[in-house]
């Protein structure tokens, strides 16, 4: 059971949708100020589901938290920048 709760790939697989979608918007250019600041919300919803998944596990588990994290910040600053763009 503790398995099957902690398997992240389906937050993955949506995160990588997520990152692809972006990079369209961005080449597409344009007024896309407020897409992109719902897409990192978006992803942002997906790395708090990752994180939350990945508490109880051990080994590995440290490592993607850690990882986890990085990206969270990372997906701030973007949105910060997005504030900038619309």
């Amino acid at each position: 059971m503790l398995v099957e709760r902690s398997d992240v790939s389906e937050e993955l697989a949506r995160m990588h949708t997520h990152i692809g979608h972006f990079r369209e918007l961005l080449a597409a250019g344009g007024e896309v100020g407020k897409k992109l600041d719902f897409l990192l919300q978006e992803m942002n919803r997906e790395a708090n589901t990752l994180l939350s998944k990945t508490g109880g596990v051990g080994g590995k588990g440290t490592r993607i938290t850690e990882l986890g994290l990085a990206m969270k910040a990372e997906i701030e600053k973007a949105r910060e920048q997005i504030q900038n763009v619309e």
